[in-house]
């Protein structure tokens, strides 16, 4: 159950990344970057993965999905980045051809913003997390999720993309994934999966 839940979390961080340039406009908040609606996935299976496999497996997971997650963009910027988004383009995938060649261009800071963001984030997430241990799901999702959503998400986009847009658009981007991101974690969290991940932790309503 513990490798399952990582092997989600680990394949959705890093298909979150490569659609984390990708961006579709979106009422209200201007416009909102696909990699976003999947990252919302991400802080639920990490407390899935907390609850299956613990905290210190937990923290094992969150060093390797940083470690992929700079392998895979470095190797984007220098190596298969460009070829593939060409690929893409030439084959009708205009939207994901754009997010992996701006990926590739912007590489440094892209791997610089996502690393940081995956290490500060998650390890807040998992933190407050454990110390909830005892609550019922509900509130230990909740609760991780009101720090570790607007943390990744200021993180991320200030360091990635500060200078990129203006002042007002950046802001509008960041607002729209905080939201975005803790409605499709709070929707995740109901899913049925959930009375399986929390078998495993004494539980108090």
């Amino acid at each position: 159950m513990a490798k399952k839940a990582a092997v989600i979390y680990i394949l959705a961080v890093l298909f979150g990344n490569l659609t984390a340039t990708a961006f579709i406009p979106f009422p209200v908040f201007g416009q909102l970057a696909i990699g976003t609606l999947i990252f919302g996935v991400t802080f639920t299976q990490r407390d899935r993965m907390h609850s299956a496999g613990g905290r210190k497996f937990v923290y094992k997971v969150i060093a390797l999905t940083a470690v992929l997650t700079l392998a895979m963009l470095l190797s984007a910027t220098y190596l298969w980045g460009h070829p593939l988004a060409k690929f893409l383009e030439a084959h009708g995938w205009k939207w994901m051809a754009g997010s992996i060649d701006s990926m590739s261009t912007g590489g440094p800071r892209v791997f610089v913003a996502s690393f940081l963001a995956i290490i500060l984030a998650e390890s807040a997430d998992t933190e407050i997390y454990h110390r909830l241990r005892e609550r019922s799901w509900a509130v230990r999702v909740l609760r991780s999720n009101m720090v570790s959503v607007p943390m990744d998400s200021i993180i991320f986009n200030v360091v990635a993309f500060a200078g990129w847009f203006s002042p007002l658009m950046l802001a509008q981007i960041i607002f729209g994934e905080i939201v975005t991101k803790f409605t499709v974690s709070a929707i995740y969290a109901i899913l049925p999966e959930k009375k399986e991940a929390v078998a495993a932790e004494p539980r108090r309503v």
